[in-house]
């Protein structure tokens, strides 16, 4: 009869055998990969892997599986285990949806016409600002949930949608309640950036103002955030705004996290590099000049293909980006106007068909990549001892080239968060 510690000892382990393909194994661990390395995906076929304490403790093939552990012993025969999504941008915390700007698109409408009509992010503020605090935590932990059952296991939420102090601070608090609650690795971004409110939209320096002297303070007070954002874009905010937003995050202790070249290129990513961003994310249009800034820093390019898919604008040049020795990350902008889904899975799925991305390019970007986007690599993102216990088990397949392939299939049987079934 076991003792009471013997017991808890045995459920803190797990052993799974028998595993197809064991994917993203890398001893020693990195931070990223870049250009050619990105087509090596490594993996152990017929291997074991051991989840000691919620920690990745050992793995390899089978013919070195240890004997005699005493843990819960899980057959894989059939089936792939990798490690789980990493979504490294969403606007996941909203008030409602965008329905109608949906129908709008299908009859027609830009996505400008539709913001410059007050559509668009101010509609998003408008709903948000509406709503308390408590019901947007109640639906947007629907949505976390969702993603993670999706096999989602860290993911980034920005604010955004607030507009006013009050209204950033809502969100931000919203996003620190789901980060107590919930056990994945959530990372907070600030973006008060991100469309210039009605009552400012003539004197931007004013909300310049208001988000650097008002917002920040009060943010930074609360340990609300872990990154600071812009929409810097045609239209929204300049290279000038945007670059005395990141300065003033800096001093706050917020690195840059900057949305950046959706629909122009205005020399944004220059900027964001020679500021330290951690990542510059969507990237529809690139220039040779943007590659050639991002070469060789320390910035990673981020691409969110299911904006590009629901509102029908290009796809970010990953084929060219990657040969040029660039690393690029995968996430899905999850948010109620241009991306209404966190489904990483489809992410994956249409970097393939769309980017023309190998499937080893695209769960790389998905995975370690996304990762680095999130200032995470070391603990999540790869199959490395010491890690996360943060995994994916496939369904019985064929191949891991198998889950873009069958885009429309769910073919994850469980998800792993924290050592911890879900």
């Amino acid at each position: 009869m076991r003792s009471i510690f013997t017991e808890i000892y045995f459920l803190m382990k797990t052993l799974f055998i028998n595993i197809k393909e064991l994917l993203q194994v890398r001893e020693p661990n990195i931070d990223k990969i870049s250009g050619a390395d990105m087509a090596i995906l490594p993996k152990i076929n017929n291997a074991f892997l051991l989840i000691e304490n919620n920690i990745i403790a050992d793995f390899g093939p089978m013919v070195n599986c240890p004997i005699n552990v005493k843990a819960e012993t899980i057959d894989a025969a059939n089936k792939i285990i990798l490690p789980t999504w990493i979504d490294s941008h969403t606007h996941m915390v909203y008030a409602g949806n965008r329905i109608q700007e949906f129908v709008d698109r299908i009859n027609g409408l830009s996505y400008e016409e539709i913001a410059n009509r007050g559509g668009g992010i101010l509609n998003s503020a408008k709903k948000l600002n509406e709503t308390s605090e408590d019901e947007i935590y109640e639906q947007s932990k629907i949505r976390l949930e969702e993603v993670m059952q999706q096999g989602t296991g860290a993911v980034e939420i920005k604010s955004g949608y607030g507009l006013t102090v009050e209204g950033e601070l809502k969100m931000l608090r919203v996003i620190k309640r789901l980060k107590e609650n919930y056990s994945l690795p959530i990372k907070a971004t600030f973006l008060g950036a991100h469309a210039f409110p009605i009552e400012y939209k003539e004197n931007h320096a004013a909300y310049l103002d208001l988000i650097i002297n008002e917002m920040l303070p009060k943010i930074a007070a609360e340990n609300l955030a872990d990154y600071i954002d812009a929409f810097l874009e045609t239209g929204y905010f300049s290279v000038d705004e945007t670059v005395k937003i990141m300065e003033a995050g800096k001093k706050h202790g917020l690195t840059p996290k900057i949305h950046v070249n959706q629909f122009t290129a205005i020399e944004g990513i220059k900027a964001c590099v020679e500021n330290g961003a951690l990542s510059v994310d969507h990237l529809e249009i690139v220039t040779d000049e943007d590659i050639a800034v991002l070469k060789n820093s320390n910035t990673m390019p981020v691409a969110l293909p299911s904006c590009s898919y629901f509102i029908s604008i290009p796809y970010t040049p990953a084929r060219k980006m990657i040969e040029a020795g660039l690393p690029i990350a995968l996430a899905t902008d999850y948010n109620p106007g241009t991306t209404p889904s966190g489904n990483m899975n489809f992410v994956v799925a249409t970097a393939c068909i769309k980017m023309k991305m190998t499937p080893e390019e695209a769960i790389n970007a998905a995975t370690i990549n996304g990762a680095y986007a999130m200032g995470i690599s070391n603990t999540h993102g790869s199959i490395t001892k010491g890690k996360k216990a943060n995994i994916i088990i496939t369904k019985p397949i064929t191949s891991f080239y198998q889950l873009p392939y069958e885009f429309g299939s769910n073919l994850i049987d469980k998800v792993m968060i924290d050592g911890k079934f879900i």
